[in-house]
């Protein structure tokens, strides 16, 4: 179990902590080591009259316990003296909850100006001017945490509390836009939307209830959100009675309902009512930058249309209508040659932040160095190629704005080292495609060969906002999935800087996007400037775990799997956190200034060091079993993608010895052209056998019948148990010795 959250060092200011609520704050801060200034003017819930002696009794509650806490009797309107008596006092102001109120309730129609006024004066300018006072004071120290209360009835509405709920849900919106500009500094700053028993409270809810909501059953939640630990921003959470939900907006797919070169009619909303208002696999946007991307789609999608007349009312283009799934899956895009000389590798390496000041790159940047060599990553250029020219357009079945696309993860896996120049071949295929409800997920497998042999293998996961809903499946067994990592302390942590220059050098090995360096193109997508590329960003975690888990040797890069979680912008610095679990470099990067994961769900596999080839000391073969591996890997490897296409499957072997495991095999006969390792699946296997050394070279030589093996629990099977039939014609043709 973690540590207790402790606040010691920590000064907190609570509003209108003189009972209820702020109370309850002010007391839980304190108990848990914080230094705390208890505010309250000390008047009615109308917000007549003043006095100290509610600030002072919690002091007094306070100090008597053995904790730290002043009084501060001004309105919060005076938002300044606050601040100032908070610093007065302790010298700093780490916390900060907007927790003053009070209530005007009438119907709409006999709200006053005072009325409406004066709720807004302290809920909402109240918050404002209190936070505006300790906002420079929380920059500077590069840490802050503010908390605003608003409330169901602004969320919700409720009768008689218009001026309330309007004040209320304003709040939501100044605690926004603080989350936003305060990450930078470290400062948080996040919603509640409490019910418990409080004098504004029992004007709406009758006494028993005002006794079952306790105050001590919300302050729990302020104080996590106010701890150092919480990385929790721009949150807005309901919670009472003991629970808590967090709250989040939610939008249709909706519809189009302009046509390209027509008006835009009442009629045309009418005829699609129902699809706008469907919520359906809505979405939940999150910034404002994915309203602007979907906008930015649907102006793409109208200037694409067909600019022949419509009837009044007929909607666009639906997503069915632009990618028809059985059209597409297993069609192969036209065959890209790639060539390249020296300069190609050398610009890749310069992209993705290799640099002279480290010795250690000067193989990867010198065409004269014996040991010049391709980073491994390099693998990913040549196949992205075979996307980027246009021909994918081709596709039957396939049309859609590349425009609304965004790259989701990346898988590359290598079966040898790339030569520094020379003429490459990629193959693309369609693998599969998902459906997400609010767009379409495109599994794209791209095979890149040097002559006839196979070099690697890549698989681009593309997400088409707004292609979705055509009735397909949500998953598929040919995606390559991402891995958490394990929850302990990374292993090891490099921090890199990119250079303002490192989206437009990246640039220059291939991905044009004006995305990545023309401002207003990026505002289009919702961007304040321009970011770094995802792959980009894959290359510098990549080259990390080679540097620090493999000294460079790009013989030991196997495979790469990352999923891209949050835009970099150029000379932001990279944090790659590393965990070491077998040949397996779990993976997240992170962004150093924000704390943003910009990749996560990664890993790197290094090749075995028992594939290695030892001039020491050669590995002696210690089961049976292990020849016929060997054996298997050496004839599969023969055959290639025939095998592949036949089987699609990836098989993992537990072998015992002595009741104990021993080793671990696979035969891969889905990925690249098949081929049979030591060690477990990389990804998911399809299936999982466990036996014995001695068993299962009976099986091998027909002493033992398969299904009498399993039945008597020789044999032991996990997954897709059918496909174990298919080990038959493997065993036959290339196991025998």
């Amino acid at each position: 179990m973690s540590s207790p959250l402790r606040f010691d060092g920590r000064v907190v200011l609570v509003t209108g902590a003189g009972g209820g609520l702020g109370r309850a704050y002010a007391l839980a801060f304190a108990e848990r080591g914080a230094s705390v200034v208890v505010n309250d003017l000390g008047g009615d819930i109308k917000g007549h009259g003043k006095s100290s002696s509610a600030a002072d009794r919690v002091v007094q509650e306070i100090r008597a316990k053995g904790g730290k806490a002043v009084a501060n009797y001004d309105s919060v309107e005076a938002g300044e003296k606050l601040v100032q008596a908070t610093l007065d006092a302790f010298g700093k102001i780490d916390i900060l909850i907007n927790n003053a109120g009070i209530l005007r309730d009438r119907s709409f129609a006999r709200i006053s100006d005072e009325d409406w006024d004066i709720i807004h004066k302290v809920h909402l300018r109240g918050s404002f001017l209190v936070t505006r006072a300790a906002w420079n004071h929380m920059k500077n120290q590069k840490f802050g945490r503010i908390i605003m209360t608003s409330s169901a009835a602004g969320i919700y509405g409720n009768f008689g509390q218009a001026n309330y709920s309007a004040a209320k849900l304003g709040l939501l919106g100044l605690a926004n836009t603080l989350a936003v500009e305060g990450k930078k500094y470290n400062i948080h700053c996040n919603t509640i939307a409490p019910t418990a028993g409080s004098r504004l409270t029992q004007t709406v809810m009758p006494p028993a209830m005002v006794d079952a909501f306790k105050p001590e059953y919300v302050a729990p939640l302020v104080l996590w959100l106010c701890h150092e630990r919480c990385q929790e921003n721009s949150g807005l959470f309901e919670v009472g009675a003991g629970w808590i939900g967090k709250l989040r907006w939610e939008r249709s797919l909706g519809a189009v309902v302009r046509q390209k070169n027509h008006l835009m009619t009442p009629e045309a909303v009418e005829h699609n009512w129902e699809k706008i208002c469907n919520f359906d696999n809505a979405q939940a946007p999150q910034e404002i930058g994915e309203s602007l991307v979907m906008l930015n789609a649907v102006l793409n999608q109208i200037e694409s249309q067909d600019v022949s007349p419509n009837p009044i009312g007929h909607s666009a283009p639906t997503s069915s209508s632009v990618i028809n799934p059985a059209k597409c899956i297993g069609q192969k895009l036209p065959e890209f040659t790639y060539e390249y000389t020296h300069l190609q590798p050398i610009l890749y390496a310069l992209g993705v932040g290799m640099s002279t000041k480290d010795p250690d790159s000067l193989k990867f940047l010198f065409e004269g160095s014996e040991e010049f060599c391709c980073l491994p990553t390099f693998a990913v250029i040549p196949a992205q190629g075979s996307m980027i020219d246009g021909s994918i357009s081709s596709i039957p079945g396939f049309n859609f704005d590349f425009t609304r696309a965004l790259h989701g993860e990346q898988y590359l896996e290598l079966y040898k080292p790339f030569p520094t120049s020379g003429k490459l071949t990629s193959q693309t295929t369609i693998a599969d495609i998902l459906d997400k409800g609010s767009g379409a997920l495109i599994l794209l497998d791209v095979h890149t060969y040097h002559g006839k042999d196979l070099l690697c293998y890549n698989q681009f996961s593309v997400f088409v906002v707004g292609a979705g809903g055509f009735g397909g499946k949500r998953s598929s067994e040919k995606a390559k999935v991402t891995v958490e990592a394990p929850k302990r302390p990374p292993d090891a942590v490099i921090t890199d800087a990119t250079t303002v220059d490192q989206a437009a050098l990246y640039r220059l090995s291939g991905d044009w996007n004006p995305l990545h360096i023309e401002p207003g193109f990026a505002a289009l997508g919702g961007f304040q400037k321009p970011i770094l590329h995802g792959l980009c960003t894959l290359g510098f975690a990549a080259r990390h775990v080679l540097k620090h888990f493999a000294n460079n040797d790009v013989t030991k890069f196997k495979t790469v799997k990352i999923r891209f979680a949050k835009p970099v912008f150029p000379g932001q610095t990279l944090q790659t956190e590393m965990w070491k679990e077998g040949n397996r470099i779990h993976i997240q990067t992170k962004v150093k200034e924000t704390g943003n994961f910009a990749i996560v769900g990664a890993y790197v596999d290094l090749v075995s060091s028992s594939m290695q080839p030892s001039a020491k000391e050669p590995k002696a073969t210690e089961l049976q079993s292990d020849l016929i591996f060997q054996e298997m890997g050496r004839r599969i490897k023969e055959v290639g993608n025939e095998l592949v296409k036949k089987i699609n499957a990836v098989f993992q072997w537990n072998i015992n010895k002595d009741n104990k495991p021993t080793v671990q095999w696979t035969i891969d006969l889905k990925n690249g052209s098949g081929e049979v390792y030591q060690g477990p699946a990389r990804g998911k296997a399809d299936a999982i056998f466990t036996v014995s050394d001695e068993d299962f070279m009976n099986l091998i030589l027909g002493k033992i019948n398969p299904q009498k093996a399993f039945i008597t629990g020789k044999l032991k099977v996990k997954g897709n148990i059918m496909l174990s039939q298919k080990l038959g014609t493997i065993f036959q043709q290339y196991a025998k010795l």
